[in-house]
C-alpha cells in the first residue's frame, strides 16, 4: 500500500480514454454524494439537532456543486500532489471563488438563495452569505481527502479490474445521477411534472429555506 502511494505521488498515471471516463464518472458521482452527506449532517446540527433536513434538488442524494468542485480540484492540484499544503491552499481559494460566483450568480439571475451563511452556525469570515471561513476550511480539508485517499484508491481499482466493467459501471451510475439532475432542473419545469423537492415536502421531509 505504501509503495503504491509513493508511486502515485512520483509517477503520472497513464490510462486509456475508456478508463479515464470511468474514473471521472466515479469522481463526479462520489463527490456529489459526499457533499450531500456533509450537508445532511451539518444542517442537523445547525437546526439544533431536532430533525434532519433534505438537501439538494434531486431525488438521489447528490449535490452538483460538490462534483464540479472535485473535478476542478483534481485538475488544479494533481501536479502539486507532492505538496499537501499547496493542494490545500489552491483548493481553499478556488472553491471559495467557485462558491461565491455560483451563489451570487444564482441570486442575480434567479433571485434565489440556495445557501446563506448569515443564517448558519460557525459562519465566521462570512462574505455576503455566499462564503465563510468554515466552509472554505472544510473544502480545503476535503481536497486532501480527495487527492490522497479517493483518487489513489480509484486509480488502484481502475488498474485492478476489467477496464470495460469499471468504466461502464461508473458511467451508468453517472447517467442515472445526471438524468435525475436534468429531470429536476429542466423536464419538471418544461412539462409541469413534480420535482424532487415537491415530492419530498409532500411526504413530510423538511428543507432549509432562505429569504
Amino acid at each position: 500500500m505504501r509503495e503504491s502511494f509513493k508511486k502515485y505521488l512520483n509517477e503520472d498515471v497513464k490510462f486509456d480514454n475508456l478508463t479515464w471516463t470511468g474514473i471521472f464518472s466515479f469522481l463526479i458521482v462520489f463527490s456529489g454524494f459526499f457533499g450531500w452527506i456533509y450537508e445532511f449532517i451539518f444542517y442537523y446540527f445547525n437546526g439544533g439537532m431536532k430533525q434532519f433536513y433534505m438537501q439538494g434538488g434531486n431525488f438521489l442524494p447528490w449535490i452538483n456543486i460538490y462534483a464540479i468542485g472535485a473535478v476542478m480540484i483534481y485538475f488544479l492540484t494533481y501536479k502539486f500532489r507532492k505538496k499537501p499544503w499547496l493542494v490545500f491552499l489552491i483548493s481553499f481559494v478556488s472553491c471559495g471563488v467557485l462558491e461565491y460566483i455560483s451563489g451570487l450568480g444564482i441570486y442575480v439571475l434567479l433571485g434565489k438563495r440556495y445557501w446563506d451563511y448569515n443564517n448558519e452556525i460557525l459562519n465566521f469570515g462570512n462574505i455576503d452569505g455566499f462564503i465563510c471561513l468554515r466552509s472554505l476550511l472544510f473544502f480545503g480539508i476535503s481536497s486532501l481527502f480527495l487527492m490522497y485517499i479517493v483518487i489513489p484508491f480509484t486509480f488502484k481499482i481502475a488498474k485492478s479490474v476489467d477496464k470495460r466493467f469499471f468504466a461502464w459501471v461508473c458511467l451508468v451510475l453517472l447517467i442515472i445521477v445526471l438524468f435525475d439532475e436534468v429531470y429536476n432542473l429542466v423536464f419538471s419545469h418544461v412539462f409541469d411534472l413534480p420535482n424532487a423537492v415537491d415530492v419530498y415536502k409532500k411526504i413530510g421531509l423538511k428543507y432549509v429555506t432562505y429569504n
